[in-house]
């Protein structure tokens, strides 16, 4: 197996032979680069070459390195490497399964998409022409394959298997249980039947349906198993990986005589040995290739965290620009989910602490200001003849308060993928880089205030969502998403209460909350928002920076008269019970 990592420059001459037939390259002072991510094999050197993504590449003094210590020339040939240990190679070995999964998933569900190139994958033969290694990849394909093609060879061993299954032993019978006799005739209650046993091509069966079985579940590959036997699962599979299905495998090999049989017992037992040497018909030249993955990096987020169903106008925007991700969830200030707004989010396909450039903030500020404005132009609508006002908008989030001229805060973020060790882990972070949290205003001093706009980046493992996404189980990609989307909207809480203090506002008995705040205006305007299902609550926000200290000690002082302030609100609590608890 041969790695290649995008976009890395390689000398020219140390991967000619390993590029021969792509196409998309990028060649600069002698040096080589390659815009494809994905599996194809190369007849001339009759190996696979894996081109695996850049967000393995991290610049470590100054040099682009795999796993923070390894050149990519080192490990041109994975087998002959000497640079890795047994965990990152086996890693690399499970990264390019699930890469191959997750591009095979896109190419199925986008089959118009032209960034994905694909011809004849390659799988086991009887032939006697070998790939120099195996891939892991090579071994679940093969499975598949001879499960689809030798429907009759299963259903054969079968019908021997049951021949004469339940029919009942007369000797046995006669010679060990007791007969009744009625009308003259014995009557036997307890006949013994002829008994099932498990034989051993029965068993090489129930391994490799449990096989199946396991790349189904875990590796997300549609499998069709069309036999009823007593799989192998859980923890007692779990041991056959361990090393117990190659020893299961060696003790019943003898019993095998014909091809097939030989041959399904070796595609079992590469399975379990996973470095085994296979036979590989290798006499096509065959691919799975895609160009611009974050393409395919942003399908994935969106698959994972976005809404399908986006009112028109909102993702694909009047003025070209088009959101990566976008969904509705729960406010900020409510814990309840009555109350969304729209989460905004952007993907970011980069190499390892890649920092966030300053256009893509820019235009991450526009999107918000465009989803303003579309919310805006639905609500301030006259046209009396537009009933989807109503109707196919009656469940969108007013942004503008109309009280206090105030608008909500809109949750803004960036995602990017990172793969700092060998592990799969399921929680998105705040990301480590220097710059995590990004603001623009035209005012100071003013959270609720259209033109103020916020911008949080995150981190995601880059393995776990690819794997996510590859093995296609709904119910898991909705427990995740129900999750990342709490976690977002907690951590966004927690950035907003480090930078602003929360207060909340009740007009003093005998005012007018309206008149209130049109006393106050020019001050308040900005600091304020009047929660949906509070009638005579506001909120407001008061920067932290040691700047305001003086400004916001005045308006306080400024708008007592006329408000009573509680202090210490925290986002998500209930303004009303936030006020009781304080009265008491």
């Amino acid at each position: 197996m041969r790695i290649l990592i995008e976009e890395y420059k390689y000398q020219a001459k140390d991967v000619e032979d390993l590029l021969e037939g792509i196409t998309n390259l990028r060649d600069v002072n002698g040096k080589v680069s390659v815009n494809y991510v994905g599996y194809y094999y190369n007849p001339k050197l009759k190996d696979c070459i894996f081109i695996l993504p850049k967000v393995l590449l991290e610049v470590v003094n100054n040099e682009e390195l795999v796993f923070g210590h390894c050149k990519p020339e080192a490990i041109l040939s994975l087998e002959s490497q000497n640079v890795l240990s047994s965990t990152e190679h086996d890693f690399i070995y499970e990264l390019s399964v699930w890469i191959y999964r997750a591009i095979s998933l896109y190419h199925e569900t986008r089959p118009k998409s032209n960034i994905v190139l694909k011809q004849n994958v390659q799988q086991m033969s009887k032939s006697r022409m070998r790939h120099k290694n195996n891939t892991f990849l090579d071994i679940l394909l093969a499975l598949q394959k001879f499960n689809r093609e030798n429907q009759d060879y299963f259903f054969f061993i079968l019908r021997n298997i049951h021949s004469g299954y339940n029919k009942i032993n007369w000797n046995r019978t006669i010679s060990t249980t007791n007969a009744i006799i009625q009308d003259q005739n014995p009557v036997y209650l307890n006949p013994v039947n002829k008994k099932r046993q498990i034989n051993f091509d029965e068993e090489l069966l129930i391994i490799f349906f449990s096989i199946l079985n396991y790349i189904n579940k875990y590796y997300g590959f549609p499998v069709a198993i069309n036999v009823n036997f007593p799989l192998i699962t859980g923890q007692k599979f779990e041991n056959y990986l361990k090393g117990f299905g190659q020893k299961r495998l060696r003790q019943i090999k003898f019993k095998y005589f014909s091809d097939k049989d030989l041959y399904l017992w070796e595609l079992c037992y590469a399975f379990f040995d996973k470095s085994r040497q296979i036979n590989i018909d290798a006499n096509e030249r065959e691919y799975l290739l895609v160009k611009n993955f974050e393409i395919v990096f942003e399908a994935i987020i969106d698959e994972l965290i976005g809404d399908k169903n986006i009112p028109e106008g909102l993702k694909e925007q009047e003025d070209g620009k088009r959101v990566d991700h976008l969904y509705e969830y729960r406010d900020l200030i409510h814990n309840e989910d009555k109350y969304p707004i729209y989460y905004i989010g952007d993907s970011k396909y980069y190499k390892i602490n890649s920092p966030i450039d300053d256009k893509s903030v820019y235009k991450q500020f526009t999107y918000a200001r465009n989803v303003i404005q579309w919310n805006l132009n639905l609500f301030m609508n006259d046209d009396k003849n537009l009933e989807f006002d109503k109707q196919n908008f009656k469940n969108v989030p007013q942004l503008r308060d109309n009280i206090t001229e105030g608008y909500n805060i809109i949750p803004n973020f960036f995602i990017s993928a990172e793969q700092k060790d060998l592990h799969a882990h399921e929680d998105i972070l705040k990301t480590d880089k220097d710059k995590k949290y990004f603001k623009l205003r035209h005012y100071d001093n003013r959270l609720f205030d259209r033109d103020t706009l916020l911008v949080t980046h995150y981190d995601v493992n880059f393995l776990f969502i690819v794997a996510l996404y590859g093995r296609n189980n709904p119910s898991e990609k909705s427990a995740w998403r129900e999750k990342v989307r709490k976690m977002f909207r907690d951590e966004i809480q927690k950035i907003l209460e480090n930078n602003f203090d929360f207060f909340i506002l009740e007009p003093i008995k005998g005012i007018n909350l309206e008149y209130a705040v049109d006393w106050h205006f020019k001050k308040l305007n900005g600091k304020i928002y009047k929660p949906q299902d509070c009638n005579n609550l506001l909120i407001m926000a008061l920067d932290k920076d040691n700047k305001y200290m003086q400004t916001n000690h005045d308006l306080i002082s400024d708008i007592e008269n006329s408000f009573y302030i509680y202090h210490n609100y925290h986002l998500g609590s209930d303004p009303k019970e936030f006020i009781k608890s304080k009265q008491q």
